[in-house]
């Protein structure tokens, strides 16, 4: 799981990713929000609480800049799993970034924070506003403010907002969609705009990724060929190849089979002759024979069978 939001983070932590996200997530795919209005603000907040310092991180943060102004702080949380505290750590994030602002700036801006969630095998089913995470006595209820996450399971977006996606985080988005229908990913969908020509732009940093989400080397270790090569740093390209290179191995591993099983056919063949030789000169039984030559246990079973 670590290396897994590690590679997450490293790939949306660039600005024309983190910007494609926001753009498509928030505003229905409107460009409203450049990769060069985007600043990186430290995901980390320290605050002083019984007389000791503390941190709370969150996964990425950037401001967003408007004619020189900031006018919101961005903050990007990933899940794989449904947690049923997020509502209480996305409250803890947003009041420690307004709490920085009185610290550090004369002007305040808005905060707001996404919950992406890459899981596929199941919705998210846990609370979405504090109020869920906690019972609340109907006469204490008008004096508790609520507070609701901005969650996308990103498993679950349509045709049209996958197609809405113009940087790398689109093929992360086409594989929860496509795991979560069938449960497989062999090459990207026609919802993804022109897969076969779209030259991948943070090659290392989506592979890492899939290799990490799929536990299959093969996706770095083909990427890297691919681009060593000098090739087409395609997903189709790097797809294509790691198609062929399961079947060669597949190929490999049968022919490797098909020697074992037949020189292991020869030996028992070879068994055979002396087990019976040996048996009809001195009267022993097959145990017995095969005991004296020194025949492997894993053999004598089929050798039985023979005799």
């Amino acid at each position: 799981m670590a290396g897994k939001d590690m590679t997450e983070k490293t790939l949306e932590a660039y600005n024309d990713v983190f910007a494609d996200i926001v753009n498509v997530l928030l505003f229905g795919g409107r460009r409203l929000v450049r990769e060069d209005d985007l600043e990186d603000e430290t995901p980390r907040s320290v605050y002083k609480a019984d007389g000791k310092l503390h941190e709370e991180e969150r996964d990425i943060a950037k401001r967003w800049k408007d004619c020189g102004v900031r006018i919101a702080l961005f903050g990007i949380e990933n899940q794989t799993e449904p947690e049923g505290n997020m509502p209480i750590r996305v409250l803890g994030y947003d009041g420690a970034a307004y709490r920085s602002q009185l610290l550090r700036y004369k002007k305040y801006y808005p905060v707001v924070t996404l919950v992406l969630y890459l899981g596929y095998k199941k919705h998210w089913n846990k609370p979405l506003t504090l109020y869920d995470c906690f019972q609340i006595p109907d006469d204490l209820k008008p004096y508790v403010n609520d507070y609701r996450i901005n969650l996308f399971e990103i498993a679950w977006l349509s045709d049209e907002q996958l197609g809405m996606f113009t940087s790398d985080f689109k093929y992360l988005a086409d594989y929860c969609v496509q795991m979560r229908k069938q449960n497989d990913y062999e090459k990207p969908s026609e919802t993804v705009a022109a897969p076969d020509m779209d030259t991948i732009k943070h090659y290392d940093e989506l592979f890492k990724l899939f290799t990490v989400m799929t536990g299959d080397p093969r996706f770095e270790e083909t990427a890297n060929e691919v681009r060593k090569e000098g090739g087409p740093r395609t997903m189709c390209e790097v797809l294509d190849r790691i198609e062929a290179r399961g079947e060669a191995r597949g190929e490999a591993r049968g022919e490797a089979r098909g020697e074992a099983r037949g020189e292991q056919k020869g030996r028992i063949n070879t068994w055979l002759v002396a087990v019976k030789n040996l048996m009809k000169s001195t009267k022993w039984t097959a145990e017995q024979a095969m005991e004296a030559l020194g025949i492997p246990a894993a053999e004598q079973k089929e050798l039985k069978a023979k005799l």
